[in-house]
């Protein structure tokens, strides 16, 4: 004996809506809003790219006036964003796995299953908050810096070579190291994990490229990603062997893209 299933003519059929890349957009502004890890981020990033600027050239005018310290001054003008871009990478970091830690990345990718522009939303939120906090962060060191170094005279203007490049600069590294942290996060989806393998790359691995032999050592180093994006934040270059600052920076994105595709690929194939 059979059912026979009787299908109304009138019945409209059930169809699955694409998800506007405006409403995942929004929806990933508030969930970055909403976790008090971001304010946090952001004013730290603040508090020491622009604070410890100021503050090393407080006490160092005198000596750099004098010729002690054997540096350029502009060397210090963004000498805080070294420290401040800590800031950006626990940001870019807690972007993704948060969202893994708490399990809420399921009911994201249930709303949106175009995993692609979940992504493309995480990284087009992350960048409008970075860069102009970034660049905010070494204009406000540059004015509190160069102040002191003004009453040694000894300041520099922002039309002076380099230093313009290295405030806006420092905002376009920032942005990105945020985009690397979080495509690193995307792949190991563990915030310890994610953390220590991006701030070991920038400050341990980078630094200790030096000390590799040879012409291949010396290439390591320049590729190396603080390397090669660091330079442009900084209105004198810190070492001649590295690569020129628009060059360097070109290929640390090449780098980021690099990262954002492999975690683009994990985030497809791997489930939430």
């Amino acid at each position: 004996m059979t059912d026979t299933v009787v299908l109304d003519p009138h019945r409209v059929p059930v169809t699955r809506e694409r998800q506007p890349f405006g409403s995942t957009l929004r929806a990933e502004w508030i969930k970055l809003w909403s976790v008090r890890s971001t304010p946090w981020s952001l004013a730290t990033l603040f508090v020491l790219g622009a604070g410890l600027t100021t503050l090393i050239c407080a006490t160092a005018a005198h000596d750099i006036a004098a010729g002690r310290t054997g540096e350029n001054p502009g060397s210090f003008l963004t000498w805080g964003m070294q420290i401040a871009q800590v800031a950006a990478v626990v940001l870019g970091t807690m972007v993704v796995t948060g969202e893994y830690g708490s399990g809420m990345i399921r009911a994201t990718l249930a709303a949106t299953p175009r995993r692609g522009a979940v992504l493309a939303a995480k990284a087009v939120v992350l960048v409008a908050v970075l860069l102009p906090v970034g660049t905010l962060t070494a204009f406000a060191g540059y004015l509190g810096g160069n102040w002191f170094l003004d009453r040694e005279g000894i300041g520099l203007a922002l039309t002076d070579d380099g230093v313009l490049r290295a405030m806006f600069g420092s905002g376009l590294y920032v942005a990105g190291l945020g985009l690397f942290a979080a495509a690193v996060g995307l792949l190991l989806r563990h915030t310890a994990a994610g953390l220590s393998v991006v701030l070991g790359t920038v400050f341990v691995l980078g630094n200790m490229a030096f000390l590799l032999p040879g012409t291949w050592g010396e290439w390591i180093a320049k590729l190396m990603p603080g390397n090669a994006g660091g330079q442009v934040t900084m209105a004198v270059a810190w070492s001649p062997q590295l690569l020129a600052p628009w060059t360097g920076f070109a290929v640390f994105c090449a780098e980021v893209a690099v990262l954002l595709t492999a975690g683009w690929l994990v985030l497809r194939r791997r489930d939430a």
